[in-house]
């Protein structure tokens, strides 16, 4: 697997944040919906849980390593 450049990481965590922020609205919309849908709730929330330890992970990938 090919290494991805700081710049590909950063415009990477950008979408994602973009996508989990979309996600914040969409959850929030549904829940204000009487008789929203349980089931696509769950699922957009694992969605967004998937999303934000993606990002965590990318950027865990732009602290340079400490020697020991």
């Amino acid at each position: 697997m090919d290494k991805m450049s700081v710049e590909q990481i950063q415009h990477r965590i950008t979408e994602l944040e973009i996508e989990h922020q979309d996600l914040n609205l969409v959850i929030d919309t549904l829940i204000r919906e009487p008789s929203h849908n349980e089931l696509q709730l769950q699922r957009l929330k694992k969605r967004r849980l998937q999303l934000k330890d993606h990002i965590a992970l990318l950027k865990m990938q732009l602290i340079p390593d400490v020697p020991a």
